[in-house]
């Protein structure tokens, strides 16, 4: 049953904060995919959420086709799909990591917004199925993150543009690190809701410690639950927020959601790489949770948010030096406006 808007008390403060279509959103998740379900068995947890994405399961769109194969490495192989746009030769190539908490997800997954940003941006997509907690611990993700860019790389004379969303974000984030000096490196890189590892006092982990879909202690678990015994909080290959170099990073677009406690690391990001002298920038959009892409076919704050992505990506992977889409509002959390696009250098 949706939920009802009026009811303060069953809701807290994100009664009035967040629209009708999108607590029908929030309902449709909890109904497949419900916050007890985290103390299954993990296959258990991957079935359900498997069943989840079919649920919301887009499509793809006319002209998309894709092709699976698989990139090959010393000790195993890393399956990847490939989206291309028929009759459009693509002028960039994208190498996407999908989320799940580092536990959840795989290429069908994630299917549909894929084909959906090779639809949008005419580049071809590339998505990784990397390996997953808690069979795989750190840094296998990482390993295979950075294996798949490095065949993109070798493989394709295109432009290379990161994304991910959550924590894909966060694989993103670390292969920009890793390859940032890389003959063929990224030129652009977007984050998605991304996990960065950031200061869990600051703003909106305080402020939306309870959000919708994603709280403080669904954080900490996903985050237990693929560290390697010893793991170092400081490790920049596990927390992106942790390096202590953002110099020579790629041009970079974060897009948080408001109502998420992980948003304060999009600022916290896109500042670091600011002061070392590089291009960032980052947007929160208002009113929205994390895993808002999936809302995008029902929610019109979420079509309206992905489409910038779409816009923001294509204008990366063109080389554009000032690539974020304009502000269409007054700031996230003042009086009725758009998304807060926050480069404090940008004119």
């Amino acid at each position: 049953m949706a939920s009802d808007p009026a009811n303060p008390t069953r809701l807290g403060k994100y009664a009035g904060l967040l629209d009708a279509e999108l607590w029908n959103y929030i309902d449709q998740v909890n109904s497949w995919y419900p916050p007890e379900i985290a103390a299954a068995p993990i296959a258990e947890q991957r079935a359900v959420y498997n069943r989840t994405c079919v649920a919301f399961y887009q499509g793809s769109p006319e002209g998309v086709t894709t092709s699976d194969g698989l990139v090959a490495t010393a000790a195993h192989a890393i399956p990847v799909r490939r989206y291309r746009l028929a009759g459009k030769a693509a002028q960039a190539i994208v190498v996407y990591y999908h989320g799940g908490g580092f536990v959840l997800g795989d290429l069908d997954s994630h299917d549909d917004i894929c084909a959906e940003i090779c639809a949008g941006t005419g580049f071809e997509v590339v998505s990784a199925d990397y390996r997953l907690a808690p069979e795989h611990l750190h840094p296998a993700s990482f390993d295979d993150a950075l294996a798949v860019f490095g065949w993109v790389a070798a493989t394709s004379t295109r432009p290379i543009v990161l994304c991910g969303e959550s924590a894909g974000g966060n694989l993103a984030a670390t292969v920009a690190h890793a390859t940032r000096r890389h003959p063929r490196h990224a030129i652009g890189q977007m984050l998605i809701y991304p996990g960065l590892g950031g200061d869990e006092t600051g703003r909106s982990y305080v402020e939306h410690a309870e959000a919708p879909l994603l709280t403080l202690a669904d954080i900490a678990f996903y985050r237990r639950i693929r560290s390697a015994p010893g793991q170092s909080a400081d490790d920049p290959t596990f927390s992106p927020l942790r390096d202590r170099d953002f110099s020579s990073l790629p041009p970079t677009i974060i897009v948080t959601a408001e109502c998420d406690p992980l948003s304060s690391d999009g600022e916290a990001y896109r500042d670091r790489i600011l002061a070392a002298g590089g291009s960032a920038w980052w947007r929160e959009e208002p009113r929205l949770v994390h895993s808002f892409l999936r809302a995008r076919s029902t929610v019109p704050r979420a079509a309206e948010a992905f489409a910038r992505i779409i816009g923001d990506i294509a204008k990366l992977g063109a080389g554009d030096r000032a690539p974020i889409s304009p502000q269409v509002g007054e700031m996230a959390g003042r009086p009725e406006g758009g998304a807060k696009e926050c480069n404090p250098s940008a004119s």
